[in-house]
């Protein structure tokens, strides 16, 4: 199957720093379909050569194993082409026609990896060139608006344009291979089904913990913030595959189906709830691995007053038969004191104890994200000491767990995020995309906070970096006697 895949933005940070190193690791593994051809498009003045060799001096910085020897760019190169456009220029959409009428591709993917601001025009422009053809395939990298009614007015010029099998709304997330397997966790076993539910967990807690600060995005985080940079889209998704019900098959629709139930199932907020179960906060100076570290507030780009969070906690319920009273934990942030995403499912304790066991103690099942990809169940066995206590009733137990890491069980056969999610593009798989409704639904529930927010003179919690964040966080889940993984 041929294919022409347009990389607008194509010499921009997402291009080479995930892009095009995932679709070299694609050709390395022989899974990126022959004949096709990768046109990167930018303002840059620059011949098919001279784009060639900036992106090989862009893999430097791939890590080491995903860098590619000589021989092997050399091959990949072959794909690589470069038309110089500016995005918001009607005539230059005729130097892309112009190219890409050389041939007759199967299928035309457009990947906008522009501004969000450029996401209309571009689509706009697209259509108005005439290249929106029935082949052709338009990729959108989040944010998608910044509120629900921008995100509404985007979806609309992009479905003037193209119809919704050809939108695919990509959230990376979604394409990591530990988020493939809680699907397979979930639907693929007989095991953890039947304990699904309200009558056996007790909790369930997303963490999503990033240890750098802004880097180079200060101007981009402080018009974004955490709540529209990780909850509406990575957050909500996760919570979705943890909470929906079992689609009816394997479907992108039945699949995307059930996730809009989850999302229009979410606790509508009171002004109650938005001020005791959200916690917003902002990372000041702090320490590192030992090295001192700047404060939100002084990273470049940022306003020195700025009100911007870089930290959100916040507990909300699925209201349905299977999650009525389970409350959700999600907590996402930077500079935190490490680089960790997982969630974990929190069961309730035996109804009868008739063992000694550890204060608070009871099973938890934990999928691991990142940097770890995996699943741990924790369990209670008997203790070493019980050999003392045979003539006792009271035995005693400790916690074990039973450690499955995917990177070592599968090895070379694991496939990253956006290799997965390109080659699903270039397929016309839509299972991992986001819908146009479930877009807004999410929007629709996060939009109470940003307007309440925008009323609260507090403004967001200082917290040191190197910590777990606000201290607040930890109390929003203590009165309802939990604590989050690493204070337990």
């Amino acid at each position: 199957m041929s294919f022409d895949l347009v990389l607008f933005g194509g010499t921009g940070d997402l291009a080479w720093r995930k892009l095009m190193p995932a679709l070299f690791q694609a050709f390395r593994h022989g899974t990126l379909p022959e004949g096709g051809r990768i046109i990167g498009v930018a303002r840059d003045d620059l011949t098919d050569a001279q784009y060639r060799a900036l992106i090989q001096t862009r893999f430097d910085s791939v890590e080491g194993a995903k860098r590619p020897n000589a021989e092997e760019f050399a091959r990949f190169a072959d794909l690589l082409q470069f038309v110089r456009m500016d995005l918001s220029r009607p005539d230059d959409y005729a130097r892309l026609a112009a190219r890409l009428g050389e041939r007759e591709a199967d299928t035309v993917v457009m990947y906008v990896a522009t501004a969000p601001a450029l996401f209309g025009t571009t689509c706009e422009q697209i259509a108005a060139a005439g290249l929106n053809w029935p082949n052709t395939r338009i990729v959108l990298e989040k944010p998608l608006g910044h509120d629900l009614a921008s995100n509404r007015a985007i979806n609309a010029i992009v479905c003037r344009a193209f119809s919704e099998r050809q939108v695919f709304r990509i959230d990376h997330y979604l394409g990591k291979p530990s988020v493939q397997n809680l699907f397979a966790l979930r639907f693929g076993n007989a095991l953890f089904e039947p304990l699904w539910r309200r009558e056996t967990i007790a909790n369930i807690q997303i963490t999503i913990a990033e240890d750098l600060g802004v880097e180079k995005r200060g101007a981009f985080y402080e018009t974004t913030g955490t709540l529209r940079d990780m909850v509406q889209n990575h957050a909500l998704q996760l919570l979705c595959a943890i909470g929906m019900e079992p689609p009816i098959n394997a479907h992108a629709d039945a699949i995307r189906d059930e996730k809009l139930k989850v999302l229009r199932s979410l606790a509508p907020w009171t002004p109650q709830t938005l001020s005791q179960h959200v916690v917003r906060g902002q990372y000041a100076a702090g320490n590192m691995g030992g090295v001192a570290v700047p404060g939100y507030r002084d990273e470049a780009g940022v306003n020195p007053n700025s009100r911007t969070e870089t930290f959100v906690a916040l507990r909300t319920e699925i209201a349905n038969w299977r999650w009525a009273g389970v409350p959700f934990y999600i907590r996402t942030g930077k500079r935190l004191a490490s680089r960790d995403a997982h969630i974990e499912v929190n069961f309730r304790p035996t109804p009868h104890a008739i063992f000694k066991a550890p204060l608070g103690a009871a099973n938890r099942l934990v999928i691991n994200l990142q940097p770890k990809d995996g699943l741990e169940l924790h369990l209670l066995a008997q203790g070493q000491d019980n050999r003392q206590n045979t003539r006792t009733s009271a035995q005693s137990l400790a916690p074990v767990q039973l450690d499955l890491d995917f990177d070592t069980r599968f090895g070379a056969e694991r496939v990253g995020a956006y290799e997965r999610l390109l080659l699903d593009v270039i397929d016309g798989r839509l299972n991992l995309f986001v819908r146009s409704d479930e877009q807004e639904e999410a929007w629709r529930w996060v939009e109470p906070i940003l307007d309440f927010w925008q009323g609260d003179p507090q403004g967001p919690r200082p917290y040191a970096a190197g910590t777990w964040g606000p201290s607040a966080a930890s109390a929003m889940i203590a009165r309802d006697g939990y604590c989050w993984s690493e204070e337990c």
